[in-house]
């Protein structure tokens, strides 16, 4: 959910967890970790921009963080197809 937040722009942390969590139950200390590896495996990197007397840090996905969320998102439909044959009730023949 991380990378596909940041495959749209540029956003700092408490940005991204409000993003998330309009849709989905996340807690901030559940956030920073998952930003950390990703920075840690080349996925993201960082950079400060002055806001209100203070920096923020801002994260943007890079070439592999691109290429993982793309890899994600084919494991996704694999997935769900998966379930959804199982969830579906329409009746079979």
């Amino acid at each position: 959910m991380v990378l596909a937040v940041l495959s749209k722009e540029d956003t700092y942390g408490y940005q991204i967890t409000k993003d998330i969590q309009a849709h989905f139950a996340v807690s901030e200390s559940t956030l920073y970790p998952v930003l950390r590896r990703l920075q840690k495996n080349g996925s993201l990197t960082t950079y400060d921009q002055p806001f209100q007397g203070r920096n923020r840090r801002y994260y943007r996905i890079t070439v592999s963080g691109r290429a993982l969320l793309e890899q994600y998102r084919k494991e996704w439909c694999t997935y769900k197809q998966q379930v959804d044959f199982f969830l579906d009730e329409t009746p079979s023949a």
